[in-house]
């Protein structure tokens, strides 16, 4: 398994976040893989000899398929730079992938805060993406790299990426499968930004992208930075 991290000015957490990997219960050798969009300065961060440390261009969708591109594993996991995974996570994707049926899945959406409307919008994001089959890629996306390439990897756009992944994956054929725990994903920016807001911005992008709006258009409303820390991106359940 591959297991690949796009991060941008994450030197803070991506040791913590390394050791968090290193720390599942793994039954298949596990490779880490950090692709650096922000300049190289994470990578210089990283404390380890042995994770794979890639310097790129900026762009989540460009940053994960560079991390791809250069994988040894047969399964890729991909992991956002403010996700940790349940306890168990890796075992369960390989229990998942080991059944031929499903070519990937994504985990139940879990936001780190006990804000009520920040709790809620973690129930609905997991009901949506069960009912689209849409997980978005704070929910730890794993595919199997034969079918990630074959479907034609991630595409190079600002926004949405995960997305449109995943109607590639069903406009594909493939059947993906939800692991019923919870990754646990930072709230810094609905704190940043206040729940209320955050969560009705991310539900329009997300319409609008549904209704023929370009990703590039949509990406100007959607703040590409957070103050640095554990924390490049967010939900838009």
């Amino acid at each position: 398994m591959s297991v690949i991290i796009p991060v941008l000015h994450e030197g803070a957490g991506i040791n913590a976040l390394i050791e968090h990997v290193r720390s599942q219960e793994a039954p298949v050798p596990v490779e880490i893989i950090v692709v650096d969009g922000g300049g190289g300065d994470t990578i210089q961060a990283i404390d380890s000899e042995d994770i794979v440390k890639i310097q790129s261009g900026r762009g989540r969708g460009l940053q994960m398929n560079r991390g791809a591109a250069v994988a040894r594993g047969d399964i890729l996991l991909f992991l956002h730079a403010d996700t940790f995974l349940p306890e168990g996570g890796i075992r369960k994707i390989v229990d998942v992938l080991s059944q031929e049926r499903y070519v990937g899945g994504a985990f139940d959406l879990g936001i780190d805060s006990d804000h009520w409307f920040v709790k809620a919008t973690e129930k609905v994001g997991t009901i949506r993406s069960r009912i689209t089959r849409l997980p978005y890629g704070d929910q730890a996306i794993f595919i199997r790299k034969e079918f990630f390439d074959t479907i034609g990897r991630y595409k190079h756009i600002p926004l949405m990426e995960d997305v449109d992944l995943m109607q590639r994956v069903k406009k594909g054929g493939g059947t993906i499968r939800f692991i019923p725990d919870r990754v646990r994903t930072s709230a810094r920016r609905w704190e940043n930004e206040g729940p209320f807001f955050g969560t009705f911005r991310n539900w329009l992008l997300i319409s609008l992208y549904f209704l023929g709006v370009p990703p590039d258009r949509l990406a100007r409303f959607y703040p590409a930075d957070v103050p640095p820390g554990r924390d490049s991106g967010a939900s838009r359940s």
